[in-house]
């Protein structure tokens, strides 16, 4: 969240209650120095605690994080002790669990009314339908309206960015806020505008008890600092102070993000974080970090912090259940109160599940099992892997996943040597194919990259006697058929075979196999290039006889479907317009026009995000491969390059672009437009036009002719 008026007022006023619990707090830092922390209890709180791990320590299923061996000694007059004072060591499960929880938790994308990005928070579920984040996040239904919440805004094991999933607020179901206590509670729309069901992220409960944390406890947060990629805070904050409303943990870390959950170490929500304590001098005035004083209108940043506050959730659950509601926003309310949650690991493999299978079956959290058996180890969230061996029977709609030994998925290769190569050797099926593409670039090397005058032959005859209309619809329209007509060969999509060995190499003087991903200008070995993406395809042919998934209603098994194989093992090519715009059909998705070199995590941070130009003042997610939010994307190179891709497109697939909100309307156009215009035609997009004319048949008119840009009413392509 960024920091206002409202939020400085906020910290002022947290930084007033520390100064004030300082009689109290002191004493008890003391207690817990010494590892007396018991002793910092009154003996009510102490048994409450004890009574709730012991409760966790029966119910292995539906605890999340305590040590089995400790278990017996709980109810001991050490135990307690034994729990405070061993905090370095905990089972390994509970990173896992940690990952699993944090499904749970997205990003605020606040937006104001005109739709732009005005500040981000942390929220996180707390029922099947109810976000719960702080009221100066989201102060009134208004703003919860026009905002969203993203899930998944993290990064993979390999440090690439996961698709953002992004689901609408909808206050108009349900909207209970308190600027008290700092908390808003808003309803969740049930799937993303792409279509994913929300059930696939799970929730926490807020549970009212007595005996989540005591005083000298760590505790842990998961959040979106500054709104940035999502983090996890383990058990570096220690509980100090439990007064009134309020919860006071220090850290050696920067504060908390506004909204977040608090969690215990048994991943139970203990507090809504809102806001960092700031340092105060003795007359109250804040401090920076250096000890001097900071004044309004100087750089937040410099404030130094000495504790974070939360809201406890027993004041929460209290609040929450002496509203008077209608019945349908009780009926909400009730499951937020009364619901028992999946554990954290069944709602891990229960969504990794989803995202495996796609959205191609019905199957949801709701008819998954409740225990999977002993055979399968799920690494959470990102992945599932299974032990090697005889195939796991599954249940009723969960994929049964047994996996050959394989060497993981290959990334792009920088360049370096070009040869050796360091891929997979390919297996006898791909080798004939991978060997023609491989006796393409080497002819590539003998013939001219680009020869002006043949082309400037062939693309008189291309056009013949066109005279492209005045009228800009008929223009579109004429140029349409010509494209549509023209284009006779329609290889299927295949980039290791049709696009690096020839189309898409980059021209050095040297004679270098070179090329260059279109988003972030790396360069890259052709060669390796093609054998990285022939081993994909060997991997993929692996998993598709390793894996299947049962048939909803049926006894027989269904072979894991391509989307699966695809997000799994991805090739390092971009489609310029999204593949899910036109369902992966072809010959959209084979048409090399519109296909580039792009590594996997370019790919990925981009999505299927239509293109934008932001301004440079705009709060935007930033890396090599361009600049991002929520449905914009600007490439960091190749703009005037995937313009007229795309420009290219609303002139041969009319109506497959803007079938849904969210892609392309006229002012992307313009926007396309300009970067044509500013971007001109270079002699690597001449050689491939020339190229993709040899292998398709057809050619784009906007590297052809930049001036026709002016003519062509290209809304007409659009389709809704």
């Amino acid at each position: 969240m960024e920091f206002t008026a409202d939020f400085t007022q906020i910290a002022r006023a947290a930084g007033e209650r520390w100064q004030r619990r300082a009689a109290v707090r002191n004493p008890n830092a003391e207690c817990i120095r010494r590892g007396k922390a018991v002793e910092a209890e009154s003996p009510e709180r102490v048994q409450a605690r004890l009574g709730r791990l012991a409760m966790a320590a029966k119910a292995p299923m539906r605890s999340l994080a305590v040590v089995p061996a400790l278990a017996p000694r709980l109810t001991e007059t050490i135990g307690l002790e034994r729990v405070l004072g061993s905090a370095d060591f905990v089972d390994i499960n509970f990173v896992e669990l940690a990952l699993a929880v944090a499904r749970f938790v997205g990003r605020i994308n606040i937006r104001s009314s005109l739709g732009r990005s005005v500040g981000y928070g942390t929220g996180f579920m707390v029922s099947p339908t109810l976000l719960l984040t702080n009221h100066h996040v989201l102060d009134s239904a208004d703003a919860a309206a026009a905002s969203e919440v993203e899930f998944d805004y993290q990064n993979d094991r390999h440090g690439r960015p996961l698709p953002i999933v992004g689901f609408a607020l909808e206050p108009a179901r349900f909207f209970m806020t308190s600027a008290e206590l700092d908390f808003t509670l808003v309803a969740v729309g049930e799937r993303s505008s792409r279509g994913i069901a929300l059930n696939r992220y799970g929730w926490s409960r807020l549970i009212g008890a007595e005996g989540k944390a005591l005083l000298g406890e760590h505790l842990n947060i998961v959040q979106h600092p500054r709104g940035e990629a999502k983090q996890i805070v383990l058990r570096s904050n220690e509980l100090v102070d439990l007064f009134d409303d309020y919860a006071h943990y220090v850290t050696d870390t920067e504060p908390g993000s506004s909204g977040s959950p608090v969690y215990n170490d048994q991943w139970e929500v203990v507090a809504l974080h809102h806001a960092g304590v700031p340092a105060r001098d003795g007359e109250g005035r804040l401090l920076q970090r250096d000890g001097s004083v900071w004044r309004d209108g100087m750089d937040p940043d410099l404030i130094g912090w000495v504790a974070n506050e939360g809201i406890r959730v027993s004041s929460l659950v209290k609040y929450i259940t002496a509203q008077s509601l209608p019945p349908a926003q009780a009926a909400l309310r009730d499951d937020l109160l009364n619901l028992v949650p999946p554990t954290a690991l069944e709602a891990a493999v229960v969504g990794q599940v989803a995202d495996a299978i796609s959205d191609t079956s019905d199957v949801t959290s709701s008819s998954a099992p409740r225990a999977l058996g002993q055979a399968a180890t799920w690494t959470i969230p990102l992945t599932v892997t299974a032990h090697l061996g005889p195939v796991v029977q599954a249940a009723a709609g969960v994929p049964a996943i047994v996996l050959p030994p394989a060497e993981p998925a290959p990334a792009l290769p920088a360049t370096a040597p070009a040869r050796p190569s360091t891929a997979p050797a390919p297996s006898p099926q791909v080798r004939p194919a991978l060997a023609d593409a491989l006796a393409e670039l080497r002819r590539a090397a003998e013939r001219p990259y680009y020869d002006a005058q043949a082309d400037a032959v062939a693309r008189a005859a291309y056009y013949g006697d066109l005279a492209l209309p005045a009228d800009a619809a008929a223009a579109h329209g004429a140029l349409h058929a010509l494209l549509e007509s023209t284009h006779t060969s329609q290889p299927r999509y295949s980039p290791s075979q049709h696009l690096y060995p020839w189309v898409d190499l980059r021209h050095t003087r040297g004679g270098d196999d070179d090329i260059v991903s279109i988003y972030s200008s790396r360069t890259f070995s052709a060669r390796a290039l093609i054998e990285t993406d022939f081993a994909i395809d060997e991997q993929r042919q692996r998993m598709r006889a390793a894996i299947v998934r049962p048939s909803i209603g049926a006894a027989e098994a269904l072979p894991v479907d391509d989307d699966f194989l695809e997000a799994a093992l991805p090739y390092n090519c971009e489609h310029v317009v999204p593949q899910s715009w036109f369902g992966k059909r072809e010959p959209m998705r084979g048409d090399l026009h519109h296909l580039f070199a792009c590594e996997v995590d370019c790919n990925s941070f981009r999505g299927n995000t239509p293109y934008f130009d932001f301004a440079d003042f705009n709060e935007v997610i930033r890396s090599d491969c361009g600049k991002r939010e929520p449905g914009r994307f600007e490439p960091g190179s190749g703009k005037g390059a995937v313009a007229r891709a795309t420009l290219y497109f609303l002139l041969r697939y009319p109506g497959l672009i803007d079938r849904r909100a969210g892609e392309y309307t006229a002012d992307r156009i313009a926007t396309l437009v300009a970067w044509h215009k500013a971007d001109p035609v270079t002699e690597y997009e001449h050689h491939r036009n020339a190229a993709i004319f040899e292998k398709q048949g057809n050619r784009n008119p906007l590297i052809d002719f930049p001036d026709w840009a002016d003519r062509i009413d290209f809304t007409r392509g659009l389709g809704g």
